[in-house]
């Protein structure tokens, strides 16, 4: 097992998790960035969220996921009308490190915050082609 210098996440129990942060640890090649996101950085990342205003804070939030801790956030329309924020699909990319409750927390929060802030989904719809160049 590899030794790293910050404080990682903690252990889920193997029933519950399908995170494979042992198998990440044991790999001398594998970037463990993901294991930074511990749980008192995870309870920080999601009030960060929750507290974005506009679509350019969001989009600078899922590069700097996807820069410090190699993770794809990705939001998008779903494919049939959508009329609430539940017609968006949210959701972190699988990898080895990430915690199934994390993948759940970190979209749900992206939720709240297009709940709280339509404007922000009117522009994620736009930037989909929303209007059709109109």
């Amino acid at each position: 097992m590899r030794i790293v210098d910050f404080e990682i996440r903690k252990e889920c129990p193997p029933q519950l998790c399908d995170c494979e942060r042992e198998r990440l640890l044991d790999d001398p090649q594998a970037d463990v960035s993901i294991l930074r996101l511990n749980l008192t950085e995870e309870k920080r990342l999601l009030a960060h969220i929750e507290g974005i205003a506009t679509h350019a804070q969001l989009r600078k939030l899922q590069q700097r996921l996807r820069d410090n801790l190699g993770v794809e956030l990705q939001i998008t329309p779903g494919s049939g009308e959508v009329r609430t924020v539940r017609g968006f699909h949210i959701r972190l990319l699988e990898q080895p490190g990430l915690c199934r409750k994390t993948r759940a927390a970190i979209p749900a929060a992206v939720r709240r915050c297009l709940a709280a802030h339509p404007e922000i989904a009117f522009a994620i719809l736009n930037e989909n082609d929303l209007l059709g160049g109109v």
